[in-house]
């Protein structure tokens, strides 16, 4: 089949690789000049099956309030006039429930968890090189309280089977060394051995140049609107004219909802915004050596190489991509409070991008009720980590095969159902 990917950020490259690894004819726009260059470029670095859990949970509305307040919180309300915001954002509490929340994470982690295995068999077979490390993650407590209060969790890492170890403050030291100078500022922390770290603007683009070779990518091209009879999917119409195709993948993150609205099809995809800083290492000794999670302020902090990159901020401001000197304030009081030194902040990269965000936690992958029309989308912070996952059961129903893994309920129908 002639197969068009919309989007050639991290899920629409994966996708695109795993559909033409299944014979198909493909090819892949996007409006940038490259591949990854939106909400893929700078993200967290994080890859963690382990974390694969929604936002929307028990005690969220009351934790949402307090972070709001609180100086360098990880959370920030702009309001706007904006129906689609609200619509998100009560949906969203409406999933903060024991149930709700037992159903979504039940979604998220077998994903999230083939993903990873898809990524270790991707890399062993095409040798993708991208500051791959796989030394885990250590979410790092500073309240004793926060510790305490992780019974919950452990229950959950142990339901799924995801390894994990509970630390004492030596423990975090051992894991991470550089925080031996900063031992009087945390309690402890917990510790997933099985999490990856990787930059995934690098592999994406890697992938992308490996992929060249029998996908087709087309830069610079404005995507208009989907062709379609009312009942299949005929292809797309860009600013440079129409392009047929049997098949069409969205996969245009949280500018995928604006697209498929003119065909009735509603999903319930809204941005929002993180931030992140990337640091030049100046001291090896003082610097992370994978991802450390800043429970308090809801900051990673994770090496990339020869680079820092700190990721955090949940900011609902719709489709701003603007660089607050707040936002930063806040990640650099993370870093330079548990890893000062190790990096050089006046030489920091500071980013922004649209995670697109599901109000119930899970993607959104599958076909539409438009015959060859299907989605990939709505990753929220976990793109990266569900990324070949995704795009691997995305090949798998486009080409009519059984995906390894039960997706039915990631599909769109879970919402009009």
């Amino acid at each position: 089949m002639k197969v068009l990917v919309l989007g050639a950020g991290v899920i629409g490259v994966t996708s695109a690789w795993y559909l033409a690894k299944a014979g198909h004819d493909v090819t892949v726009l996007d409006r940038q000049s490259g591949p990854s260059l939106e909400t893929s470029f700078a993200n967290a670095g994080e890859i963690s099956p382990g974390y694969a859990s929604p936002w929307a949970g028990p005690g969220v509305p009351v934790k949402a309030i307090r972070w709001l307040l609180m100086k360098h919180g990880p959370l920030a309300l702009r309001p706007a006039l904006d129906p689609a915001m609200w619509s998100w954002v009560l949906s969203m509490l409406g999933n903060c429930t024991s149930s709700r929340y037992a159903i979504n994470k039940s979604r998220m982690v077998p994903i999230a968890e083939y993903s990873r295995d898809c990524l270790r068999e991707l890399r062993e077979a095409t040798g993708i090189a991208y500051d791959e490390r796989s030394l885990g993650t250590l979410q790092l407590f500073r309240k004793q309280k926060q510790l305490d209060g992780i019974g919950g969790d452990v229950d959950v890492l142990e339901r799924y089977g995801v390894p994990y170890e509970v630390l004492d403050r030596a423990g975090c030291v051992r894991a991470e060394p550089a925080l031996a100078n900063v031992a009087g500022k945390f309690v402890g922390g917990l510790r997933l051995p099985d999490d990856e770290t990787g930059d995934c603007h690098a592999f994406t683009t890697k992938l992308a140049a490996l992929a060249s070779g029998t996908v087709e990518f087309r830069y610079g091209v404005t995507i208009r609107d989907i062709v379609h009879d009312g009942r299949r999917a005929q292809g797309v119409r860009t600013d440079g004219g129409t392009i047929e195709a049997d098949a069409v993948i969205v996969a245009l993150g949280s500018h995928s909802p604006r697209l498929l609205k003119p065909l009735s099809i509603r999903i319930p995809v809204y941005p929002v915004k993180g931030y992140s800083l990337t640091l030049p290492i100046v001291d090896e000794s003082r610097a992370p050596v994978s991802t450390v999670m800043d429970e308090t302020y809801k900051i990673a902090i994770t090496r990339l190489g020869d680079r820092i990159r700190v990721g955090g901020t949940a900011e609902i401001a719709g489709y701003d991509l603007s660089l607050r000197p707040s936002r930063r304030a806040a990640l650099e009081h993370s870093v330079t409070d548990l890893f000062g030194g190790g990096g050089r902040v006046e030489g920091a990269t500071f980013w922004s991008g649209l995670r697109p965000m599901t109000p119930d936690g899970p993607p959104i992958i599958g076909a539409t009720p438009i015959g060859g029309l299907y989605v990939n989308t709505g990753h929220g912070t976990l793109g990266w980590t569900m990324a070949c996952g995704s795009g691997r059961v995305l090949a798998d129903i486009v080409s009519g095969a059984k995906p390894d893994i039960d997706v039915r309920q990631l599909g769109i129908g879970r919402y009009q159902n």
